[in-house]
């Protein structure tokens, strides 16, 4: 008997964002045990195009579509988007084409402004909005806020909340020592952005190196603003201090968790992010700011600790209070590794996307 087949949305395999690192493990996950997963690729990530190239794709793409559902009678159609204008407007004509067609939709919202905010002020653009969340079979949404939003944008929309996972191995499985006295090893993993926080970092270390303290970090990822952060890291007398090590990945990126105390990701926007959960998960302290699915995901002075947007000052604070803790910091590592395995493991994921599916499908 031939599985029921879902078209999974998302950018190429081997491009490094949340997107495709959600795909994949939806894809090595147990859901192909029961259903025929169909990648369908979207977005720029991945592709080597130019102009005329991209513009030819974003034209024919719900014609790509429209043809892949018939040819292989898939019943399903998985967006994963964000309320962003660009990857709004493109998925709203990729979900007309399944709805054309007959096909259900499972709509995964990966953040955005809250649906009320997305168009304010505009009546018609608002209500085409309403249109696409409430024409979804399901609407999955990231943190309990959004819940909430969307479920106040209109009743009609069937929303669930399905928070982000990770697959824990290599992080929560394996033994790690703790730091009880050397200076503290902190560590950044993702994007270098501005949005992140990165320059509160070195602000808030600076404050730290005058003081007296010691520490060291390691900055991990690729960017548009790593070389003015390097820059900025010299001119703020942190050369010594502050190691830039270019992209991390797989096992060297394990070893780079089990081997940090703290996480700092003073970020201004969020969703969930992963690199949350993988610190978690090997035991490595996040300090943090409550945007977003984060304060779902940890619980200040238990899991780790929040700091303020754009506060250096609060940033240096919350590194001090964790190096003059090692046992408070040791007793939050552990319960940091508790709470992944309880809730945000890749097997809740993919249960909560086959129940989505079967209802879909029934």
């Amino acid at each position: 008997m031939d599985k029921p087949k879902v078209v999974l949305f998302g950018p190429a395999l081997d491009a490094i964002s949340g997107v495709s690192t959600h795909v994949r493990m939806l894809l090595a996950s147990d859901l192909p045990r029961d259903f025929e997963l169909l990648h369908f690729q979207v977005g720029s990530e991945g592709r080597r195009e130019n102009a005329l190239q991209k513009l030819t794709r974003f034209v024919l793409s719900p014609l790509h579509l429209a043809l892949l559902l018939l040819r292989t009678g898939a019943g399903v159609v998985h967006l994963n988007t964000s309320l962003d204008s660009k990857g709004y407007w493109r998925d709203l004509a990729y979900a007309m084409v399944a709805r054309l067609l007959g096909r259900r939709v499972v709509n995964q919202i990966h953040g955005g402004p809250m649906p009320q905010d997305f168009f304010r002020g505009n009546a018609l653009l608002t209500w085409i909005l309403r249109r696409f969340l409430v024409s979804s079979d399901a609407v999955t949404v990231l943190s309990s806020a959004e819940l909430a939003a969307y479920r106040a944008f209109d009743a009609r929309i069937r929303v669930r909340l399905v928070p982000n996972a990770i697959d824990p191995g290599g992080l929560a499985d394996q033994a790690r020592s703790y730091n009880t006295g050397r200076p503290l090893k902190l560590v950044y993993v993702g994007r270098l952005v501005r949005t992140k926080g990165l320059f509160e970092i070195l602000e808030a270390l600076a404050e730290l190196k005058r003081a007296g303290r010691e520490f060291r970090l390691r900055i991990a990822g690729e960017g548009p603003d790593r070389y003015e952060l390097i820059a900025a890291s010299r001119k703020s007398g942190l050369d010594d201090r502050v190691q830039f090590l270019g992209s991390v990945l797989g096992a060297e990126k394990c070893r780079l968790w089990l081997d940090s105390d703290v996480f700092v990701l003073p970020s201004y926007l969020e969703g969930l992010p992963y690199s949350l959960l993988e610190a978690m998960a090997a035991g490595c302290v996040p300090i943090t700011t409550s945007l977003a699915a984060i304060p779902d995901v940890m619980r200040n002075g238990e899991h780790g600790l929040f700091v303020p947007v754009k506060s250096p000052g609060a940033l240096a604070s919350a590194l001090a209070a964790l190096d003059d803790d090692r046992e408070g910091l040791l007793r939050m590592a552990e319960a940091a590794r508790r709470r992944v395995l309880e809730r945000y493991t890749v097997a809740r994921l993919a249960g909560d996307f086959h129940k989505l599916y079967d209802a879909c499908l029934a």
